[in-house]
């Protein structure tokens, strides 16, 4: 693609000036060619200079037939399915709702809804017949930060310094994996619209720290950004940059549903100099993190190193994410907070079905629990251990509409972030060569000639507009579900065809565990026999728990 597109821009020059040439020296009539070789020329220089499209800014001229095959993209539909890499058909409605809330349109669509309603899967939002108004879900930002009552306080009992979150941020993505352009993006749309910036576990860039947007430092088994020489973790560096106002809270990754139970990898063509002394690493050769922590091996002294990290940071809010894999370690986990009684701020889950970064396709695919269901299990872990009160819940996984925020939340979640969502965001076209570092568009590359297709206000304002337009989204269906606020979403409210015959709310279709319930002795009899596995002092416990 780059060197078609080089050879018809100089192709289109040199056609220019072999007319004026021509026509000056054989015959007038060569100057009828530029009345095609000059707009093309002309146009050539504009799409150079424009800041809306990455894809002309980097491939001028060219780049406009991939607008007219979109144009006509709804009246070929009907004869192409479009599908990704294991035949799976993409959900265009999604993607295509983010690409018209990011550019602040309509996003209403003629002949109602494309899915296959009849499919066993196929989920929906009870509405009300007496709607309530519909909420303002963003306010008005002052100087003291956002004012939306779309928001909920993040730290427990032993934090000094709580967090007032959106309902809706920007999920991990890290600088490296991310160019510095779509970095900058992202958290000057989260600077604006009061929302907050999840770092990824590539450590905070200078990037990062431009505009000012609100931060949650994610620190995975690498330990970027607070590590010594041979990888452990620094406890003075960490403190130095967890002071820091802009980072608002912190999080430690065990896992992610992109590739649960495997290490982050970054390939070498993609470590700059940048990145490296970001990270605290050397250049030149593949970045791969541990599967797991060097700092804790057991729960409680995962827990331990929660208290570790809430003192080094001031008192700020302290939590981890986690792709539920075994039920007896997370149970486990519960266990060591109740003997220590040293309480994580917030736990987010993220799903199997997560992700916008490389991994094994076994893992991308068959290792993990989806959301709902890992979410579930975290939820009902917490409340049968008398423990969810001290702990908000957040969840990320394709959450990238309206009602997947809503059918989050009803599960259990207190506020959910988004990967996907903010990368289309910034421009990403799911050209699936991120790993490769030639992203077409700048946003998953370090090449800086392809970064310049990635016009920093321009993207920032969509992920403003992105956030702001979701938001408003939510408060439209939860109105239309009679609802106030999205905290009053209930199991109840979400319904799910479970074969061509039946119908189940999530309140029929899932087992809810009783506060305290655990502990007490439960009558389920599968989350008793996991509660019995579970144990504090190690992660694995017996086979098949």
């Amino acid at each position: 693609m780059e060197f078609a597109t080089k050879l018809v821009n100089w192709g289109v020059l040199l056609f220019t000036i072999a007319f004026i040439a021509l026509g000056l020296v054989l015959s007038p009539w060569f100057f009828l060619g530029l009345a095609v070789s000059v707009p093309l020329t002309l146009l050539s220089m504009w799409d150079k200079q424009q800041g809306h499209h990455s894809i002309l800014r980097n491939y001028p001229i060219l780049g406009h037939l991939r607008f007219f095959f979109e144009s006509i993209r709804p009246e070929m539909m009907q004869y192409f399915v479009e599908t990704d890499t294991a035949g799976r058909p993409f959900n265009r409605n999604e993607r295509t709702v983010v690409y018209e809330r990011s550019k602040d349109v309509l996003d209403d669509k003629p002949f109602g809804t494309e899915l296959n309603v009849y499919n066993s899967e196929y989920e929906w939002l009870n509405h009300s017949i007496a709607p309530r108004p519909k909420a303002e879900a963003v306010g008005v930002a002052s100087e003291n930060g956002a004012v939306d009552p779309f928001r909920v306080t993040i730290g427990g009992p032993q934090c000094t310094k709580p967090y007032s979150a959106s309902l809706y941020n920007i999920s991990a993505m890290s600088f490296g994996a991310l160019s510095g352009n779509a970095i900058m993006a992202l958290n000057k749309g989260a600077k604006k619209g009061g929302f907050f910036h999840d770092t990824g576990e590539g450590s905070i860039s200078p990037y990062h720290r431009k505009y000012g947007g609100d931060l949650v430092w994610e620190l995975g088994s690498g330990y970027f950004g607070c590590r010594t020489e041979d990888g452990n973790f620094d406890h003075g560096k960490y403190s130095e940059q967890a002071v820091d106002d802009q980072v608002k809270m912190i999080e430690i990754k065990v896992s992610q549903g992109a590739k649960a139970g495997h290490g982050g990898v970054l390939p070498a063509a993609k470590i700059s100099a940048e990145i490296a002394e970001t990270r605290g690493i050397p250049a030149g050769k593949d970045c791969i993190s541990p599967a797991f922590h060097k700092a804790f091996g057991t729960p409680i002294e995962m827990m331990q190193f929660i208290e570790l990290l809430r003192t080094g940071s001031g008192g700020k809010p302290v939590g981890f994410k986690i792709c539920i894999g075994r039920p007896s370690e997370f149970l486990g986990i519960c266990k060591a907070i109740l003997e220590t009684e040293i309480y994580p701020d917030f736990i987010v889950i993220d799903g199997a079905e997560g992700g916008t970064g490389a991994g094994p396709i076994e893992f991308l695919d068959h290792m993990g629990t989806p959301l709902t269901e890992g979410l579930l299990f975290a939820h009902n872990a917490l409340v049968g251990t008398g423990i969810r009160d001290k702990i908000k819940l957040g969840c990320s996984a394709k959450i990238v509409t309206a009602f997947g925020i809503a059918s989050k939340m009803a599960t259990g979640a207190d506020w959910c972030n988004s990967a996907r969502g903010f990368m289309f965001a910034v421009g990403c076209i799911q050209a699936q060569r991120c790993h490769t570092n030639t992203c077409p568009v700048g946003v998953a590359t370090q090449d800086k000639k392809r970064q310049r297709g990635l016009v920093v206000p321009d993207k920032a304002e969509r992920v403003y507009n992105f956030h702001r337009n979701t938001l408003d989204a939510l408060a439209q269906v939860v109105a239309a579900a009679g609802l106030d606020h999205p905290n009053q979403l209930k199991p109840i409210h979400i319904s799910r065809r479970v074969s061509a015959t039946s119908v189940l709310s999530y309140e029929d279709l899932y087992d809810y565990l009783e506060p305290n319930e655990l502990i007490e002795g439960s009558d389920n009899a599968l989350y008793r026999k996991y509660w019995e596995r579970a144990t504090s002092d190690a992660f694995c416990g017996p086979v098949g728990s």
